[in-house]
């Protein structure tokens, strides 16, 4: 079509590749639903990668200004990940007024702030599906789908490789360097699994979806974070016969203390939606009013999110066709401040290791009560250890700080070797 819409695609790896052959065999469907042709005008990549598409017939080039100088091109594509120098093209692009859509997660959530104003100095299109949840749309019926909605809540499973890991500490009981190495030789984690397993992926997806639920920036720096490398068979199987899954979970919570925002591993009950998310899958659980709850699931990494990437494109492809540009703008128009860690609230799940002698679960209890902690529940584990015994105490909601003193009092008693874990339960 003469009045096709031109693009300039940066990065042709996974993502990159998938979106090249969406747009290729699903071309036909995509003109119709973007009234207008699509096409892919110049590809950056590195030098050694220029033959490779060169002989695919695809147009490709090593130096960026051929892209930001093309006033064809209307939309930037980034999709080479990391921050350098992603987001100095990204706001490049801008300044040469073109539209840009990317699948970065660490620029929107580091720098979303620079990103959101200078779209809005330049009055275009800045859009982000694919950076949270890869394949699942979630950002867009966020902004607009649910924008009747005042959210109160967000819950996801927004990182693939931890929840194949617990997936796999839970169905066969192994340990976590196990399903570490099995993750790795499948390719769902890196040699260095460090973003994952430290829960820093999933932070920066929680940072940008709080952003969007509750109106108000929410930086990567703000999400409390730990990770699943501390998580044990032991915890996992005790989870279980207490009817729950342990899952890593990004939490974004709108309360009288501010945005709570955390990224931490949970007992979550079997009888919750998300519970029943495994492997590599995600899933955005979102409760509000008056949608009362929705969830949102599917893949989450991969080849899968070049279909975020391509609805992204089509969509500014359609404003575009009827002069429409702009439209969706920063929505992050309150201040909100952030919960203190201390002040979130939360049930826990403890593990500890004591004398096996009469009067330890009284003490126990009581040195749980000084400092305003109920106990909901108290198990003895079925460990066969000498002297000692395993109790898994399960408490009330009370506020982390409370949590904390707990933990002190309870370590300073005699009868009490060690706590082996602290969960939060959901």
């Amino acid at each position: 079509m003469d009045n096709a819409v031109k693009i300039g695609l940066l990065g042709a790896g996974t993502i990159g590749g998938s979106v090249i052959e969406v747009l290729q065999n699903n071309r036909d469907i995509i003109s119709q639903r973007a009234h207008t042709d699509i096409q892919i005008k110049n590809i950056l990549v590195l030098p050694r990668e220029l033959d490779g598409l060169h002989k695919r017939g695809l147009p490709a080039t090593s130096n960026y200004d051929e892209i930001l100088n093309d006033p064809e091109i209307k939309i930037v594509v980034e999709l080479m990940g990391g921050v350098k120098p992603a987001k100095d093209f990204i706001l490049q692009a801008m300044a040469h007024g073109k539209h840009v859509v990317t699948a970065n997660k660490d620029v929107v959530a580091q720098f979303g702030h620079d990103l959101f104003d200078a779209a809005a100095v330049h009055k275009i299109d800045f859009l982000f599906e694919a950076a949270v949840g890869g394949a699942i749309p979630i950002i867009m019926p966020l902004k607009r789908s649910l924008t009747a909605n005042r959210i109160t809540e967000i819950l996801g499973i927004v990182n693939g490789t931890t929840n194949y890991m617990l997936t796999k500490m839970s169905d066969s009981g192994a340990d976590y360097d196990t399903v570490l190495k099995e993750a790795q030789a499948h390719g769902y984690a890196e040699a260095n699994p460090a973003a994952d397993v430290e829960g820093k992926d999933a932070a920066r997806k929680i940072a940008i979806l709080a952003s969007i639920a509750f109106n108000s920036r929410v930086k990567f720096e703000d999400v409390s974070v730990e990770g699943i490398t501390n998580l044990t068979p032991e915890d996992i199987a005790y989870a279980a016969e207490l009817g729950y899954v342990v899952k890593l979970l990004a939490v974004g919570r709108d309360t009288a203390q501010g945005v709570d925002v955390r990224v931490n591993p949970v007992l979550l009950p079997k009888t919750h939606p998300l519970a029943a998310v495994s492997g590599v899958m995600n899933a955005v659980f979102v409760r509000g009013y008056p949608i009362e709850e929705a969830m949102f699931f599917g893949p989450g990494a991969g080849k899968p999110t070049a279909s975020a990437v391509v609805s992204d494109i089509i969509e500014i492809a359609r404003g575009l066709s009827r002069s429409a540009e702009g439209r969706f703008g920063c929505t992050c128009y309150h201040h909100r401040e952030i919960c203190p860690l201390a002040e979130s609230v939360s049930s826990y799940y403890l593990r500890l290791l004591v004398d096996d002698k009469p009067g330890v679960l009284g003490k126990i209890a009581t040195a749980f009560g000084q400092v305003n902690v109920s106990l909901k529940s108290v198990v003895q584990t079925k460990a066969e250890l000498q002297d000692h015994v395993e109790l898994v105490v399960i408490t009330h909601a009370v506020k982390h700080k409370n949590i904390l003193a707990a933990q002190s009092a309870v370590n300073a008693l005699e009868v009490v070797d060690k706590i082996i874990n602290v969960l939060r339960v959901e």
